[in-house]
């Protein structure tokens, strides 16, 4: 490589350096958004699932059909990833948890059926031979309550009727600006013991007023659609942050290898300028 050449190829890396900079600084502009969003919404979501295990714990046999077990025939799985890449491997590791999941129900001889939430989660469940509910595709990077709770409705009633017998969610759960878990949870039935505290014993001494089966009946839908909208929130802080370190690390690269190439370029230039005096004493020397 020439002098020419590395000089434009570092010209070209910092041009790079500065766009990966840029999006470094939106990225975190909106993590920091997100994460607002998604730590203001998880205390309360903790807070009314408990509640309404503690309300279904006391009311004993309760007529709600969404804690029903029952052997799955027919699984629907939400799958969340975002709706553009450079973001490191998040997109890729969460592609890898959906088709584990969906394997381990074919497994069984269980049917699947998949709701995609972001563009590369979508084509992904396409080039496996499905073809994904696409309510919730839109919603991933900015998810609005109404649409989630249309889907949530959707899903409880489907589920209600005996259409599908388990609702699974496959999503990044957000953890720290540093990383996220990828994570799989149930969604229907819902889990009583789960949302009950380790610490906290359950207190049946309320007074119900219409009565138990009412409240629940309002609540539990509720505590549902909130479940289903918070693993949407926390995908998107989980995109902003990886995308977030990805541009960090690119910036980074891009600091060493302008290095790398400005030592090769000087390198090159003391050598053509040594070559240059070897070229001048040599043709002084045969004047003489």
């Amino acid at each position: 490589m020439n002098l020419r050449d590395v000089k434009h190829r570092i010209l070209s890396v910092k041009s790079t350096q500065k766009i990966t900079s840029a999006m470094k600084l939106v990225a975190s502009a909106k993590l920091r958004k997100a994460q607002a969003a998604i730590e203001s919404m998880r205390p309360y979501g903790h807070k009314l699932g408990h509640i309404m295990a503690e309300l279904l714990s006391c009311a004993g046999e309760s007529k709600t059909p969404f804690i029903a077990e029952r052997e799955p025939k027919r699984v629907a799985i939400v799958a969340v990833a975002s709706d553009t890449g450079l973001c490191g491997s998040f997109n890729a590791n969460m592609i890898a948890l959906m088709r584990e999941t969906v394997a381990s129900y074919r497994q069984k001889g269980i049917e699947v059926e998949i709701y995609t939430a972001g563009r590369k989660m979508h084509d992904a469940v396409k080039r496996d031979g499905f073809e994904p509910d696409t309510s919730l595709l839109k919603q991933a990077g900015a998810p609005v309550y109404g649409t989630v709770a249309d889907v949530a409705s959707r899903l409880m009633e489907r589920f209600a009727n005996g259409e599908i017998d388990r609702v699974d969610v496959v999503y990044p759960n957000f953890v720290t600006a540093s990383g996220n878990v990828p994570t799989r949870e149930t969604l229907l039935p819902v889990d009583i013991t789960a949302m009950l505290s380790d610490e906290t014993e359950c207190e049946c001494d309320y007074i119900m007023e219409p009565g138990s089966d009412e409240l629940i009946a309002v609540l539990l839908p509720k505590t549902i659609t909130l479940s289903l909208f918070t693993v949407l929130l926390s995908s998107a802080a989980a995109e902003h942050a990886a995308r977030m370190i990805a541009m960090q690390l690119a910036t980074d690269n891009a600091d060493d290898l302008i290095a790398e190439l400005t030592l090769e370029y000087n390198k090159g230039r003391q050598q053509a300028i040594t070559n240059e005096l070897l070229d001048i004493t040599a043709g002084s020397a045969g004047t003489l």
